[in-house]
């Protein structure tokens, strides 16, 4: 074990914005260890807090499903791979004509974009400076979106990408991470977790053989099975669990920490 990777929300981040105790000594032991650690996270850089005021960590975080290199000491963008805006638009337009009632989003290296309906009921406190508008309108020639976004009502998580994902497959890749919300997540074709991670890791030196890696969601599949180790949570995605041959136990159980302590034992888990 020479780099552990590991996702945030669901995986060692809950609900409440928090990570237990026993998970920040497990991580702050695996660096103490000589053990690189990475977050791999499809968060926008601005949603960090919990890494830095709770881990402590200052190194690299991938952000945005793998769009974005982010340096938590010096706090900038590091490294970013944009969609192209032509063809995110088409992408657009296709899933319109599956889901006329659809709403988009836009996450870039500078910002936030939404369309009027995206958050329904949305505050100031919520929204800050970010006025909705058409992305067509909000977005010009130079922004670097590296996350689009694509929200309906009423329809399953599961069956709002799997009716989607082929319809777009050339223009953009697409997953998705909240597990009871329709929202789609699309970066630059063939871009996911794993691409950046083997990149990250091969940039250290260290083989996928070395790399342990923790996730729940479908935007984590990738990352779980490039990893030498790669566990999905017990209380993950059912999807996540029946593709990956180890489970770690469930986030309410501090699974991740769980395996991390047995494996600095030197005990297989």
């Amino acid at each position: 074990m020479r780099l552990v990777a590991s996702d945030l929300d669901g995986t060692i981040v809950g609900p409440d914005n928090r990570i237990s105790d026993r998970t920040v000594n497990a991580f702050r032991k695996c660096a103490d260890a000589g053990i690189r650690i990475v977050f791999v996270t499809g968060r926008p850089p601005r949603w960090l807090g919990p890494v830095r005021g709770q881990l402590g960590h200052t190194g690299t975080v991938i952000c945005s499903n793998g769009a974005i290199l982010y340096d938590l000491e010096a706090a900038q963008v590091t490294w970013s791979k944009p969609l192209a805006l032509e063809g995110m638009f088409q992408a657009a337009g296709i899933i319109r004509s599956l889901y006329p009632a659809v709403r988009f989003a836009a996450e870039t290296v500078e910002g936030f974009h939404l369309e009027p309906g995206f958050l329904q009921d949305a505050g100031a406190d919520l929204l800050g400076a970010v006025a909705p508008a058409p992305l067509t309108e909000s977005l010009g020639p130079g922004s670097r979106v590296v996350k689009f976004l694509a929200k309906v009502e009423d329809v399953h998580p599961d069956d709002f990408l799997r009716r989607v994902k082929p319809e777009v497959a050339h223009l953009v890749s697409t997953t998705h991470s909240a597990p009871s919300v329709p929202l789609l997540e699309m970066s630059a074709p063939g871009l996911d977790k794993a691409v950046t991670l083997a990149d990250y890791a091969e940039s250290l030196k260290i083989d996928a053989a070395d790399v342990v890696a923790f996730g729940d969601m479908p935007n984590d599949l990738g990352m779980l099975g490039w990893a030498g180790r790669g566990y999905a949570m017990a209380s993950g995605h059912p999807a996540v669990r029946s593709a990956v041959s180890r489970q770690a136990p469930p986030f309410a159980e501090d699974g991740v920490a769980q395996v991390l302590e047995d494996l600095l034992r030197g005990r297989e888990f």
